[in-house]
């Protein structure tokens, strides 16, 4: 990780990891299977770790609404407290490693996905979260938060997260609000 926040994506290579890091070679295909290993696992840790950002805040919540509102300001807070990491899990959304890494990623993934699922499930029984697939669900709530990362990430002018904090959790939870919501 700090080849990365010093390097960037473009600089995030075998040699400049191996350099920096001591590792030969082949301890590092023994440990990984290749450079691609080595990233997805990098991958699959950093969005850990900002999933488990996001179930802490939904942890610290008491209705669906002010759940909802947790879940975009942990995201945003998160990247922000973590650029480097967000920027690696952004940067590498389509990147050609990920899908022959993709279960390994998704076993990462499940027990924070299942947490967050877990929390959604009561208020959407209660009708007070809209009845949706999981994944359009998570789309719905995390999608807004993410693309303001990646516009941030990526110096778009007029993306600011602090503005995104303020405006987009009450639209997010317009957007999956049920109609006991």
């Amino acid at each position: 990780m700090r080849t990365y926040e010093r390097s960037g994506p473009a600089g995030f290579t075998m040699t400049a990891v191996t350099q920096a890091s001591g590792v030969s070679v082949g301890s590092l295909y023994h440990h990984f299977g290749s450079f691609d290993g080595l990233a997805a696992t990098l991958y699959a840790e950093c969005m850990d770790d900002l999933l488990a950002a996001v179930v802490a805040a939904l942890g610290r919540t008491r209705t669906a609404r002010t759940g909802i509102a947790a879940a975009v300001t942990g995201y945003l807070d998160w990247a922000g407290a973590n650029r480097a990491r967000a920027h690696l899990i952004h940067a590498s959304a389509y990147a050609a490693f990920l899908p022959e890494h993709a279960a390994r990623i998704a076993a990462v993934k499940a027990p924070r996905l299942a947490a967050v699922d877990a929390w959604l499930r009561p208020y959407v029984a209660a009708g007070q979260i809209v009845d949706l697939p999981v994944p359009l669900l998570e789309m719905l709530v995390i999608g807004p938060a993410a693309e303001a990362t990646r516009r941030w990430l990526a110096g778009a002018p007029g993306v600011d997260l602090d503005d995104a904090r303020r405006v987009l959790p009450d639209r997010v939870w317009q957007s999956v609000r049920g109609p006991a919501g």
